[in-house]
């Protein structure tokens, strides 16, 4: 907080301390009556509500502020027992710390409750049950870092009836009191002056007091009076005595009402008046409100006295008492060290204020300059010295000195260290180069040495040492590879025996060379020259040639070459010895290539022209090799084609490269190696190419094509054919004809002909046999394969037999099996001689004969067959040209002795039905052998024909048919089926219709319907009804018991049905009924339909003033608020200085609201809003602004005058009750309800008949008459009734109602839910 020194100083914190207060005294009723020098106060009922702001700093930055108070705590007034709340709302950046505090000093009690409610956002003060003791003024303290705000208001605790009856008991049954003594006064005029300053109720008391016992007469005589002499100076709080130290400042302060705010007021010290406008400061007189003070600054011993303020013809005075200390040191002067050129400060406190203190250094008095400086504190009680810019010169003794009072401090003056602001670096250089090491340090007022691995260096040739300033620097000539190692720099100065360093490292290396350009490897042909070239990056380097790894000396034919750092080797007339690997080495450097001999490949012009006219001839199955010599360096690519299609190496071919001559190796040689072979050889240097033919000799390829038969008879075959494609290399010579029969192994040679003729004809042959020919072809190598002919018949043919017919089984024991067939359609020419028998077990591939002889009949029993072994059979046509092929086989079938057919199906039954299906079941024949399975059958009701509903028969005891045409009537039978047959067929009694089951109409209820629903004017209403019922039933959309016709749209189905407005208006508002109807019953379902649209404009608005620094508002109800229950006003206000509205109430359901929180002197506009769940509606502000007077305090009492002839108390009442509600488990619940009174009535919630207030699982707030009650989260065991009880002393009132929580689950709750909704007119989507 800002100490204040000065006048001015002093009157700018008073003022600003104004002008962001606020203080309204509702009531003051306290009596100052002075006797002689005793001064009483008396207190009375009276509320104090009162605002003061103490700021901390004058300039605050932007985005932050003072803490304000957005809710003020109000006074209270509550009787003993009961409980007191205050609550406020503050708000400031940094976020303000909130404290309560009692103004007469004493703690809290420890059962109050001081807590935030993060709900309302409000700091709460709860103090219960209230005693007498806890009646006081109670302060709520907001602070940050910017100023503290203080909202006092009072809370009286009244006694209780009861415990008044008590008292006057007790009074009745107590001994007198003693008498007290006091002034006599024997006037009655003087009497009646005192009575007419003290209340009513006290006439009894003071007129005993001052002896009169007739007080009944004068209470008669004070009412006749006429007119009753107004005081005019009340003093609510007298001067207190103060007791302070010397140099302090100090306020005398009183509270006073005066009727004459122009009343001469003096102050008075030892009777002299104090000339306050001469004092120069020392004294000042301020007012703040009803609180007059005198301030007193700077005090020393002869302000001590009594002090008086005459006021009128009174007077109060108290005494200012001044303490005097000794004079001593507070604490000990501490020793000092610091580094020189900084600066030294040695402080020492006196207990009090002297003249004659000095500073002395080794015992000289210092006195204030460049050096030193010397400064003593506002309270002139401490003194500081200051030593600028210390050297060591200063290093010494100080002392401070007041009086016969001494206290000595030593100061340590520390040298600056040196540092090196560039240290040495690291040095790598070539050998016979020159180093240098160079760095830089702080002062230059320094000796410095040089070392080398810890040896000192002397100036020199080799080494040249500089120190220039704050540079040194360190040179070595000519560095040789001996120079390379550590380097150290000492630098020390006065009076400091540190030794500072810094250490670099040189190195030196050796002078290499390297290979700017390196050799390349060289071909070159036999006799040309070749050169090998490398160039080195230093001239200076010398270097040696080496060929395969061996230094050159003395090489015939080969120059060594050097031209600066170009090194050549020069090949005049190249030849097979100078081929090799050869290397330059030089001094770090190397480099190396090869040197080759480089002729394209040739192959002598004898050589081609022998290939090209003698071919290289084999026979088959022998070996061919091909040899082509040449000559090339390097050695070529050898690469062989035939016919075009380059040659690889495989299992019979192989490809072999030497020195001179290129080998192509075919062995086991075939007639399709011959043909045309190319030899390619191909190196860097050039290619060339040698051409052979290859042939290779083999027998004859066979005759061409298909043999033509020119006739096919009985006696007579004529045959041709073409020649063979190939001859294998030789002519053929002839050809070799040959026959067989068909079915015969052996082949016949018939005969031979000549190469050139290509037919053949033979009378050796049978009518109708069939026979197979074939032709060979015959050269000097050998016969060729044969070209044979399809079998062909002399003359017509015979045919095998065709198929016989499944056979079918007709008898069946557990040994044979008996089966019947029918002949083959076609017996294949010749007539069938018999049948073949054959079978197998079912599932294997193996079939047996089971007859030996041809069977001559169409019918046969197998017998030998194992019991319960499952077999198939079939049988095989023979005639003259053999057996044909197998028939079909016969259905498998189990050996064992013949089953019974099943009897009847038992117990036929539909049981369930569809639009689209049948479900039927039954039970197995009571009769036969058990089925393997049933067969269903369905006949339509306009049809005679039974269809079966499986192409296979049913396994089980029960089918549903599918598939079927909506309320078509169906009939139904079944039949059992085993292995023996199929049993009789069992009727269904009646008819079925494909439908569901007959069931009245029913609603869908966990669809989407709802039974109140709330459209926006404008948006779609959209109903969506979900239903079941069998047959479907008809539906009717009926609107307030009408059916509806018009805009609407809707859309039917079998189950669900749709109605559809695309535009509403406030007019399709109401009931609407969807009815179903079919011949099993009727179903209706209501669902209200309120269409809203943004509520319309209050009218009216009109201000005025009823509470000082507060605006009531009052305007004519929208009628959309007054229709709508949840409707309600919302008002804001604007100060005028800003463009921005804030709310100032929010959920207000009258059409009267007090505005406060208001800021004296500011011009506000006001606003108020309808609204409601669709929006807000266009708003209704005030015309012109309203101004918040700055009323002065001493005005307070008499603009409340006016207001006091009015009583504005009322009982409480409710304007809107609590409503019923219904919440699922799991969701919030919020309750509301709106109330008058004056006073402020207090509220109580209840759940039944127990108090809930202070329970944390229930959260509430009241403000601004409104109650809204939160439970979180509810469960089943919340519901029940609640209620709301208003009380003040005028009386109270009480509303209640019940809520409902119910399960999703619970059935029976959610039938009620939906019965009592459907009560509702208004409900929310």
């Amino acid at each position: 907080m800002t100490t204040v020194h000065h006048k001015q100083m002093m009157q700018e914190h008073v003022s600003m301390e104004f002008s962001s207060s606020t203080t309204h005294v509702q009531t003051f009723s306290q009596t100052t009556k002075i006797v002689g020098e005793e001064v009483t106060t008396k207190k009375s009922s009276s509320t104090v509500e009162f605002f003061s702001l103490v700021t901390r700093s004058s300039n605050i930055p932007a985005g932050e502020s003072v803490p304000e108070f957005v809710a003020k705590p109000v006074p209270v007034t509550a009787p003993e027992g009961d409980k007191a709340v205050f609550r406020a709302q503050v708000q400031g950046n940094p976020k303000p710390n909130i404290s309560w505090k009692r103004e007469s000093g004493i703690p809290i009690k420890e059962s109050a409750k001081m807590f935030y409610d993060s709900i309302n956002k409000e700091h709460v003060l709860k103090l219960e049950p209230l005693t007498s003791d806890d009646s006081d003024n109670y302060k709520c303290i907001a602070s940050n870092d910017h100023a503290d705000a203080i909202y006092t208001v009072s809370l009286q605790v009244t006694e209780g009836q009861d415990k008044m009856d008590f008292k006057k008991m007790l009074k009745k049954r107590a001994p007198p009191a003693p008498k007290k003594k006091q002034k006599k006064v024997t006037d009655e005029k003087e009497m009646l002056e005192i009575l007419s300053k003290v209340p009513k109720k006290d006439f009894e008391k003071v007129c005993m007091e001052y002896g009169f016992t007739d007080f009944r007469g004068l209470l008669k005589k004070l009412k006749g009076m006429k007119k009753v002499e107004v005081e005019t100076i009340r003093i609510l709080k007298p001067l207190e005595d103060i007791k302070t130290k010397i140099d302090t400042t100090v306020s005398f302060e009183c509270i006073m009402e005066l009727k004459d705010p122009n009343i001469k007021m003096t102050w008075v010290k030892d009777d002299e008046p104090l000339r306050i406008q001469y004092s120069l400061g020392k004294y000042d007189v301020k007012q703040m409100g009803t609180k007059y003070m005198l301030v007193i600054t700077n005090v020393n011993m002869n302000d001590a006295g009594i002090y008086s303020l005459s006021v009128g013809d009174k007077r109060m005075s108290a005494e200012l008492i001044v303490m005097d200390e000794p004079l001593k040191f507070l604490g000990d002067m501490k020793p000092v060290k610091v580094t020189e050129r900084q600066t030294a400060v040695f402080e020492i406190r006196l207990s009090k204020k002297v003249p004659d203190f000095v500073w002395k250094f080794n015992g000289k008095e210092l006195k204030r300059d460049d050096k030193y400086e010397i400064t003593v504190s506002e309270d002139g009680l401490t003194h500081t010295l200051k030593i600028k810019d210390a050297r060591l010169s200063d290093s010494g003794e100080f002392s401070a000195e007041a009086g016969d009072l001494v206290q000595k401090a030593q100061l340590t003056i520390d040298r600056i260290p040196i540092k090196f602001v560039s240290t040495l670096k690291n040095v790598r250089v070539k050998e016979k180069s020159r180093a240098c090491l160079e760095c830089e340090l702080t002062s230059k007022d320094v000796t410095l040495r040089w070392k080398k691995d810890g040896r000192l260096l002397e100036h020199g040739a080799k080494y040249s040492m500089c120190h220039e300033g704050k540079r040194a620097e360190l040179i070595i000539e000519d560095a040789q590879l001996s120079d390379g190692g550590e380097y150290t720099v000492v630098a020390m100065q006065d009076g400091d025996p540190t030794e500072y360093f810094s250490t670099a490292m040189v190195t030196v290396e050796e002078r290499l060379a390297t290979v700017k350009s390196g050799l390349s490897d060289v071909h070159a042909a036999t006799g040309s020259p070749a050169e090998l070239c490398v160039v080195l990056n230093d001239e200076k380097v010398e270097g040696v040639w080496l060929k395969d790894g061996k230094e050159i000396t003395d090489l015939p034919g080969v120059q060594i070459v050097k031209q600066g750092a170009v090194h050549k080797l020069i090949f005049p007339n190249m030849g097979p010895e100078h081929e090799g690997k050869y290397t330059f080495r030089a001094k770090g450097a190397e480099s190396e290539a090869s040197l080759f001999i480089a002729d394209p490949p040739t192959i002598d012009p004898s050589v081609l022209e022998a290939l090209a006219t003698h071919p290289v001839t084999v026979k088959v199955g022998h070996t061919a090799n091909i040899k082509v010599p040449f000559r090339a360096k390097p050695l070529p690519k050898v690469t062989w084609y035939k016919d075009g299609i380059e040659v690889t190496e495989e299992e019979r071919v192989s490809m072999e490269r030497k020195e001179d001559q290129a080998v192509l190796t075919i062995s086991n040689c075939v007639r399709e190696d011959s043909g045309l072979v190319l030899l390619k050889l191909k190196n860097d240097h050039g290619t060339a190419t040698a051409t052979v033919h290859l042939s290779v000799l083999d027998r004859p390829k066979p005759p061409q094509g298909r043999v033509e038969f020119l006739e096919l008879s009985g006696n007579c075959v004529h045959m041709k054919w073409k020649a063979p494609k190939d001859n294998g290399g030789r002519p053929v010579t002839q050809f070799i004809v040959e026959r067989r029969a068909v079915g015969k192994k052996s082949w016949i040679k018939i005969g031979e002909v000549d190469s050139k003729v290509t037919k053949f004809s033979t009378n050796k042959v049978e009518e109708g046999k069939a026979y197979q020919f074939r032709i060979l072809a015959v050269n000097s190598e050998g016969v060729s394969d044969p070209l044979e002919t399809d079998e062909v018949f002399a003359g017509n043919p015979i045919e095998p037999p065709g198929l016989a017919s499944q056979p079918q089984v007709t008898d069946v024991t557990k040994e044979s099996v008996t089966i019947t067939w029918n002949a083959p359609t076609q017996d294949g020419g010749s007539p069938v001689l018999g049948y073949i028998v054959e079978r197998r077990k079912k599932g294997s591939n193996l079939w047996v004969p089971v007859n030996k002889d041809p069977v001559q009949g169409t019918k046969y029993t197998v017998d030998g067959l194992l019991e319960d072994t499952e077999y198939e059979f079939r049988v095989i046509a023979v005639n003259k040209a053999g057996p044909g092929h197998p028939s079909m086989p016969s259905n498998s079938v189990v050996a064992k002795d013949p089953v019974k057919p099943p009897g009847l199906v038992q117990g036929l039954h539909v049981s369930d039905s569809s639009n689209s299906s049948i479900s039927l079941a039954w039970r197995e024949p009571a009769e036969g052998d058990p089925p393997s399975g049933y067969i269903l059958e369905i006949r339509a009701e306009d049809t005679k024909e039974w269809s079966k509903c499986t192409k296979i028969p049913i396994s089980g005891t029960c089918y549903t048919v599918g598939g079927l045409t909506e309320r078509q009537k169906y009939f139904f039978r079944i039949r059992a089926v085993n292995e023996a047959g199929v049993g009789e067929p069992v009727e269904l009694d009646e008819g079925v219709r494909a439908m569901p089951p007959p069931a009245a109409p029913k609603f869908d209820l966990s669809a989407r319907l709802k039974s109140h629903m709330v459209v926006r004017a404008g948006t779609a209403l959209c109903i969506h009804a979900a239903f079941s019922g069998s047959p479907p039933p008809n539906v009717i959309w009926q609107k307030d018991g009408i059916p509806t016709k018009g805009r609407e749209t809707i859309t039917k189905g079998k189950n669900h049905s749709q109605f559809l407005i695309n535009s509403t208006k406030r007019s399709d508002s109401g009931v609407y009924r969807i009815l179903l109807q079919n011949e099993f019953g009727e179903a209706h379902y209501d669902i209200h339909v309120r269409v809203a649209d943004f509520p319309r404009p209050p009218t009216n608005l009109q201000l005025f003033e009823e509470v000082p620094n507060t605006v009531t508002l009052t305007w004519n109800h929208s009628p959309d608020v007054q229709e709508d229950g949840e409707a309600h006003y919302v008002i804001l206000k604007r100060d005028a200085s800003t463009a921005t509205w804030f709310t100032a109430a929010e959920r207000v359901f009258s059409n009267k609201y007090t505005v406060t929180g208001l800021l004296p002197g500011r011009k506000y506009y006001f606003r108020v809003l309808a609204r409601n769940e669709i929006g807000d509606s266009d708003p209704l502000d005030s015309k012109d602004t309203w101004h918040v007077n700055k009323d002065k305090i001493e005005d307070l009492s008499a603009k409340l005058k006016p207001y006091q002839q009015k009583d504005w108390r009322h009982a409480p009442r409710f304007l809107t009750p609590l409503k019923q509600h219904t919440v699922l488990r799991g969701q919030d619940c919020t309750m509301t309800c709106a109330f008058l009174g004056n006073p402020r009535p207090t509220v109580t919630l209840y759940k039944g008949d127990v108090n809930i207030t202070a329970n944390s699982k229930f959260w509430y707030n009241s403000t601004s008459g409104v109650c809204t009650i939160f439970i979180p989260t509810c469960t089943l065991k919340d519901s029940g009734e609640y209620s709301v009880l208003v009380e003040n002393e005028l009386g109270k009132d009480r509303s209640s109602c019940s809520l409902t929580v119910y399960d999703k689950d619970d059935k029976s709750i959610l039938a009620s839910v939906t019965e009592s909704l459907q009560k509702k007119s208004k409900h929310l989507m």
